[in-house]
């Protein structure tokens, strides 16, 4: 009979999210399943402030029709439910779904909305996958998870403060108005993962000069939609399998594929990573004119190294893309991104900062007054201090500046924040 274990709190304390860069987890023997409910919640408050004007967006702490207190809290929480096994033979398999907290407009308590109904709140799925393998052979991923662009998605350094800076959903950032700026370089987004796909993980080859490992993966995305998104009405331009619509779309995408080489070695006490790869994908189609938009095209690479606690990485993005992996209209600029950052961890205090730089058409379109290049930079940097392995506290300053002229606005707009907050895993 096959034994089931439940595991405990101690092996489950990674940060959380950490599970979806494996592609599986070892279990204790063949025929075995370990069956987990890993989790965190976060909360913080922030004393923030924004201004400037940019894309159509008023960046302003008050208008005729609002004015907004300087300090507000925001908090998450996050379910992990999933397992992972081994058949007596060796193969292992498993699935993962991760829950999250939505957001809302503002009301009385969860459901204190109720004259717009908008005050309702719930948990939605954020990924749900599920794979088989071993890792002699390799693996594959099937559903709505991440792919090859964000889990060899090297030089990256976000393991400070709340862990996400420029892609939190519900950490510091979103305090911003208008949710601060949208990026492309940070590829470990919504935008990319919360869609269903099949992934496919190879083996780790090992190379005989330095006895460093490479690994690939390749990742095929039929439609940007998640778990049974679109088959409420499949039979509409709003339905899952739409391939052409009225208008367009710049953010629904179709036939997209991505791939990353990666290679890791250590030597005289240097863990380096590095990895290279690009992603292309296809617009729906335009049933009422002609195609206004590009196709994605973004090549990445990306450096990181670790020493005696000490994190150093830079990464780098180009190509025909827009911010949230939209898609860039016909006859814009080619974006580039870079980040770099460093990270580093002493017994229970970490600290981290980390750089972003991005160009892309922003708002442009063709015969648009906007000038042809949306300019965004942010920084961001934190420490933590873990009371014990499982709960931390942590600080985060963050600022960012945006800037796309038009004839008539200067199109400046920034915001900066101080967090206080902490996190609970389990």
């Amino acid at each position: 009979m096959r034994k089931i274990l439940m595991a405990t709190a101690a092996s489950l304390v990674a940060l959380a999210g950490a599970a979806n860069a494996q592609p599986a987890k070892e279990v204790a023997a063949p025929g075995t399943i370990v069956v987990h409910l890993n989790g965190y919640l976060q909360f913080s408050v922030n004393a923030y402030g924004n201004s400037g004007y940019n894309d159509g967006t008023n960046y302003a702490m008050s208008t005729s029709s609002y004015k907004l207190s300087p300090i507000g809290e925001i908090g998450d929480v996050r379910l992990y439910p999933g397992f992972d096994a081994q058949t007596a033979n060796g193969i292992w398999y498993g699935a993962q779904v991760e829950l999250s907290t939505t957001t809302s407009y503002a009301g009385k308590g969860v459901n204190g909305n109720s004259a717009n109904g908008y005050g309702a709140g719930n948990l939605y799925v954020r990924r749900a996958y599920g794979y088989i393998g071993t890792p002699d052979y390799g693996f594959i991923r099937f559903g709505q998870t991440d792919s090859a662009f964000d889990l060899l998605q090297r030089g990256v350094i976000e393991a400070f403060g709340d862990g996400a800076q420029w892609v939190a959903d519900g950490g510091a950032s979103n305090v911003f108005v208008a949710g601060g700026p949208a990026t492309f370089i940070y590829a470990d987004q919504g935008a990319l993962y919360t869609s269903n796909k099949i992934v496919l993980i190879s083996p780790a080859v090992e190379e005989p000069v330095l006895g460093g490992k490479f690994d690939a993966i390749v990742g095929y995305e039929p439609n940007s939609n998640g778990i049974k998104e679109g088959y409420a009405v499949d039979n509409s331009s709003l339905g899952a399998n739409a391939s052409s619509i009225s208008g367009g779309s710049n953010a629904r995408r179709r036939n997209t594929v991505d791939a990353m080489l990666d290679y890791g070695v250590k030597l005289d006490g240097f863990n380096t990573k590095a990895s290279v790869g690009y992603l292309a994908g296809s617009p729906l189609g335009n049933l009422t004119g002609a195609q206004a938009y590009a196709p994605l095209g973004v090549f990445q690479a990306g450096l990181q190294t670790t020493y005696m606690g000490l994190t150093v990485g830079a990464n780098l993005k180009a190509g025909h893309v827009e911010d949230g992996y939209a898609f860039d209209p016909k006859g814009g600029r080619p974006a580039l991104g870079y980040s770099v950052g460093a990270a580093y961890a002493l017994g229970p205090i970490s600290v981290g900062t980390s750089f972003f730089d991005e160009q892309s058409s922003g708002a442009w379109t063709p015969g648009s007054t906007y000038a042809r290049t949306l300019s965004q930079y942010g920084i961001a940097a934190g420490a933590n201090y873990a009371l014990a392995k499982p709960i931390s506290v942590f600080v985060q300053g963050m600022y960012y500046h945006r800037h796309q002229p038009t004839p008539t606005t200067r199109g400046n707009a920034q915001g900066e924040l101080v967090s206080l907050g902490t996190t609970i895993k389990w």
